[in-house]
């Protein structure tokens, strides 16, 4: 409470000053602590001090969520419309706000001052609109007057466009990590990487030849398909230090010559060059104003450079001093204009191209950075922080090619530079690299074995090579070094979710969230762990916290969208959790419209308002607790989950991305016994079916029916039983069968069988949005589908990248064959003429394929169909669109539309007609290997045309594999091997045209692996011993250690 109390006097202190920058930040802290409307008003009014525009319609726009009568905000959001010259908006804007004040007459003021705006405006839109505007009276603060910092108006911060979000300068609010590097002795803060040298962090900045050691950094989220980088910043106050003795001035030679003297040893921001034009007052004076920039004291630093600037306003020393002071207080705009300006009057300033292009970088604007970067260089070629400056800048803007040679030229010029070495890890991870990026990262750590970024991005890079043993090994290291760094909490419990550990990740979230209490990641990861866990209650109230807070970027808006859409989730299973497991169906319950929108990450704005929402927890669980009994591991329970584990191992694929999750391979395990289980039983009544009418048949038709059962066999010459006799007795078996699947199909679909899977893929991973697509209303109509790119830009996409070559090949395959590709926009691409064909077949890239083509475009893979002699059916889409220059995405994409969506039912139904026809003839329940061949083929067929299908929203993969082991089990067989290392099974079916093809690649490895038994008989029964949605939940969530 003192601290408040302090806090609003200091904040009183700094709007009678006009010092609206201190006084935001005031405001920062306080709102960090309660989000008061009357302060985020507060708030907006000093941004529009400062004519922050945007930041003034965020401000007022957050305040009228809180509050939409809320007259103070429609003001102000109106005069920053007003003055960005939005002049429709701040009528409209005025107009609503005056609605309000109307109806309510709340607060007369503001309603006459409503009114008067709102006369002004319509009175003349064209001239003196803004003027007027301005001149009203505010209601926000008692304050009127304009701003004026250290004696300047504030057109001098002028800067409506100021980094936000993920490209923000570091201040002491914003600091995530701080990432600390030795290079000679220099510190160094490269575009979101602070470096820390024995102990002083200082800035070195020689203006007219050797570079600084120092940049503007900059807070950008790293993050990309391949690599996340955290934000990383270094806090101001890392930069004060004592200040230097001023030089003594004998001698304009003595004063340069002790100066660059000084900077060697101190490292710190200084003039190597003082114009021999000016007075030894503006050149003592040029040094307390650079003195003021390394003691972080910004404001005053400014006011030094404003007075040698009023006496020469074209004076670049001071220009490029003003700028990084600008920089530094996240002035972003005033910045590049001061080096802009200190570059007109000397286009040789190397310092002033370098931090443009530093602070153009912080702002987003990486092809500009790039360039002033480039230019910088062409005046020292040679420098190593301009190479490290210019590769951070590649990396950012995701050219990872020119990244790669940019660091790599650095850390030859400078081999003990931490920070290019972690970016050049992270490059090279991007290009697919993977042994050279494990080697800079491994570089960096030896040269700095307490960087802790280092070790943060070692970590990640094991995780992406599927390695999480080591992964654990650096998160241990980075917290014997610092144990209290959040961010290594949050990524141990990423990694502990990613393994299906999801208690364990709550203790590390939850330590995470001790120090970083309003980490948005931690706090949905949390979440997200309760949730799976069934502790719902907890569950509610971290997504009820991950909307209460505050946003600075859309990946953190993606997770309030989420944690929207997993709070119905989570009271939805809540109601559910004591009843049978079969109640739980989340696609015949939750409305389509939800479905669609939770799929896409879209704003939740129209479920609120169309969709019934889910009832409170306390009333979903007023009939009780999920009971204590579930919890309770029975001997009964015991052998079943341990035959699940022991199954459920067999569907992880051995290949970079895929970590192996228990959570899941228990899923499967117990997916695949249930699929088992229920399949078995509807094969028994499918016997028994068959038996009666073969029996009906032979007493009334005798021969004369056998004659007729021959006729019958061609139509069921599809890989079922009557393919494989002979005799008349055997082939009567056919026509049997015929007549006992026809009722077969009334008793079990593919479409249940499938479910059962999805079902429990669903429950097991409860944030991930696995529905069946045509359960979707309007999206699948529109063809909404799965889309898994092999490349995205110039980056190799870790788990789908090793098949990027065989896609490749198949695309230029049927491209051959066709001669034709589809356009964006569904025309046909004519490929038959000027040697184009002969091109495409040489192309050994996605730049040596778009030349050829010249446009972006698509083509489709065709499956072979068994239910239509002689058709071909869609298959998979491979699109390859340009991104910009070097940058292309390769992809997959599987569109599904309802008459492609009826198109694969049939040839799913004709599948599982085949598998019936197959097993439940004479052979059945035989173990005996041989006579089981075509059943396997005939499981492997109903595989591939599920995967060409995928009628997920996701989870396709995992669920077409744990049917098939089913289907296997169901039929004496059990798989005891691996999938090998590499293979992809998906894949497999998704770059074969013909089903037959798919079983030739499968056989190979499968069947050898297959054992004939029936112990899987043994297993107790999945529905009886985990009856209740609580006991599934408490199955998944229970392990012996």
């Amino acid at each position: 409470m003192t601290a408040t109390v302090a806090e609003r006097a200091e904040l009183a202190k700094l709007c009678s000053s006009r010092d609206w920058s201190k006084a935001i930040r005031v405001l920062d802290s306080l709102l960090s602590q309660s989000s008061s409307i009357q302060d985020i008003c507060n708030r907006a009014f000093c941004y529009s001090q400062l004519e922050l525009h945007k930041h003034v319609i965020k401000d007022c726009d957050r305040a009228l969520q809180l509050d939409p009568a809320l007259l103070q905000a429609y003001i102000l959001k109106g005069r920053a419309f007003s003055a960005l010259g939005r002049k429709e908006d701040a009528l409209l804007v005025w107009e609503q706000g005056y609605e309000h004040a109307f109806r309510q007459s709340a607060d007369l003021k503001q309603l006459l001052e409503l009114e008067g705006l709102l006369t002004i405006a319509k009175k003349d839109k064209s001239n003196g609109y803004e003027n007027q505007a301005k001149d009203s009276t505010s209601s926000n603060l008692s304050s009127e007057a304009r701003s004026h910092v250290n004696g300047k108006s504030s057109e001098t911060y002028k800067n409506d466009n100021k980094l936000s979000g993920e490209s923000e300068l570091c201040s002491e609010s914003t600091v995530n990590s701080e990432v600390h590097r030795k290079s000679n002795g220099n510190f160094v803060a490269s575009n979101g990487i602070g470096d820390k040298a024995g102990g002083s962090k200082k800035f070195d900045s020689q203006m007219n030849g050797n570079h600084d050691k120092l940049s503007s950094e900059s807070c950008n989220d790293l993050s990309d398909t391949c690599s996340k980088l955290p934000m990383i910043c270094s806090k101001s106050s890392d930069l004060i230090e004592t200040p230097p003795t001023p030089p003594k001035l004998s001698s304009k030679s003595d004063i340069r010559d002790e100066i660059g003297e000084e900077s060697k040893k101190n490292k710190k921001f200084s003039v190597a060059r003082l114009s021999k034009t000016k007075s030894i007052s503006v050149d003592f004076r040029l040094s307390r104003g650079i003195a003021e920039v390394n003691e972080g004291k910004y404001a005053h630093a400014i006011s030094i450079f404003d007075q040698i600037l009023k006496e020469d306003p074209n004076y670049p020393e001071a220009l490029i001093g003003r700028g990084t002071a600008y920089a530094f207080q996240r002035e972003l705009e005033a910045a590049i204009a001061d080096f802009t300006k200190a570059m007109e009057s000397n286009p040789s300033a190397c310092e002033a191209w370098k931090r443009r292009g530093q602070a153009r970088a912080a702002m987003g604007e990486f092809v500009e950075a790039i360039e002033d970067l480039s230019k910088a260089l062409e005046f020292e070629p040679n420098s190593a922080d301009i190479l490290h400056e210019r590769g951070i800048a590649n990396f950012k803007f995701k050219d990872f090619y020119t990244a790669v040679e940019d660091l790599s030229a650095c850390v030859k010029l400078d081999k003990d530079n931490t920070s290019a070495y972690t970016y050049l890890g992270l490059a090279l991870s991007s290009v697919g690299e993977y042994k050279k990026a494990e080697e800079a990262h491994l570089k960096a750590i030896q040269l700095d074995q307490n960087f802790l970024e280092a070790w943060v991005q070692l970590t990640q890079f094991y995780q992406d090579m599927a390695n999480p043993a080591k992964a654990l090994e650096c998160l241990q290291k980075a917290l014997q070094i610092d144990g209290r760094f959040a961010k290594a909490y949050h990524l141990r419990g990423l990694l502990l979710h990613g393994m299906g550990e999801h208690s364990k990740a709550i203790k590390d979230l939850s330590t995470g969230l001790s120090i970083e209490s309003a980490n948005i990641e931690c706090l949905y990861l949390r979440a997200s762990c309760y949730h799976a866990l069934g502790e719902y209650g907890h569950a509610v109230k971290d997504y009820d916290a991950v909307l209460d807070l505050e946003l600075d970027s859309m990946e953190k808006f993606v997770l309030q969208c989420l944690a929207f859409y997993q709070k119905e989730i989570a009271l939805y299973t809540a109601s559910k959790i004591n009843s049978e497991f079969y109640w739980f169906n989340i696609d015949g319950d939750i409305d389509s419209l939800f479905k669609e929108y939770w799929c896409k990450r879209l704003h939740p704005k129209n479920v609120c308002e169309k969709v019934y929402r889910q009832p409170p927890l306390r009333e979903s669980l007023k009939k009780g607790k999920v009971r204590k009994q579930e919890f309770s591991v029975t001997k009964q329970k015991a052998a079943l989950l341990q035959a699940a584990d022991s199954i459920g191992r067999k569907i992880q694929y051995d290949s970079p991305g895929f970590l192996p999750n228990r959570r899941q391979h228990r899923m499967a395990g117990l997916a695949a016994i249930e699929v088992a289980q229920r399949v078995s039983k509807a094969w028994r009544s499918f016997q028994a079916e068959w038996k009666f009418s073969n029996n009906k048949s032979i007493s009334k038709s005798g021969k004369r029916g056998r004659r007729r059962e021959r006729v019958n066999l061609p139509s069921q010459n599809r890989g079922g039983a009557g393919c494989s006799t002979s005799s008349s007795s055997e082939t009567s078996t056919s026509y049997g069968i015929t007549e006992a699947i026809s009722s077969a199909r009334s008793m079990m679909s593919w479409h249940e069988v499938y479910s059962i899977a999805v079902k429990w893929r669903q429950i097991s991973e409860p944030c991930d949005p696995v529905v069946w697509i045509n359960k979707l209303s309007e999206e699948f109509n529109a063809g909404f589908g799965s889309h898994t790119p092999l490349i995205l830009g110039q980056a190799k996409v870790v788990r789908y990248f090793p098949n990027f070559e065989r896609t490749l090949n198949v695309a230029k395959a049927i491209m051959k064959e066709r001669s034709y590709v589809y356009s964006k926009v569904d025309n046909l691409i004519d490929l038959s003429r000027d040697g184009k064909l002969q091109d495409i077949m040489q192309a050994k890239s996605c730049a040596d394929l778009y030349r050829v083509v010249g446009e972006d475009f698509w083509l489709s893979t065709w499956c072979d169909s068994t239910a239509f002699e002689g058709r071909q059916l869609e298959g998979t889409r491979i699109t390859l669109v340009k991104m910009g220059e070097n940058k292309y995405e390769f992809a997959i994409r599987t569109p599904c539309t309802p008459s492609r969506w009826d198109e694969f039912d049939a040839e799913m139904a004709k599948a599982w007609e085949a598998i019936c026809n197959a097993y439940c003839g004479e052979n059945y329940g035989s173990n005996e290997f041989v006579v089981l061949e075509k059943v396997r083929d005939a499981i492997l067929r109903m595989t591939y045309y599920w995967y060409n299908f995928m009628p997920l929203s996701r989870g396709s993969a995992a669920v077409g594999f744990v049917v098939m082991l089913g289907l296997f089990l169901a039929a004496n067989m059990e798989f005891i091997g691996n999938i090998p290392q590499g293979l992809q099974v998906d894949w497999e079916a998704i770059l074969n045209s013909d089903p037959d093809s798919f079983v030739y690649s499968m056989k190979t490895w499968l069947y050898p692996c297959l054992k004939a038994t029936t112990s899987w008989k043994d297993h107790p029964d999945v529905q009886s011993t985990l009856a209740t949605t609580g006991s599934v939940v408490a199955a998944l969530s229970t392990y012996d250690d």
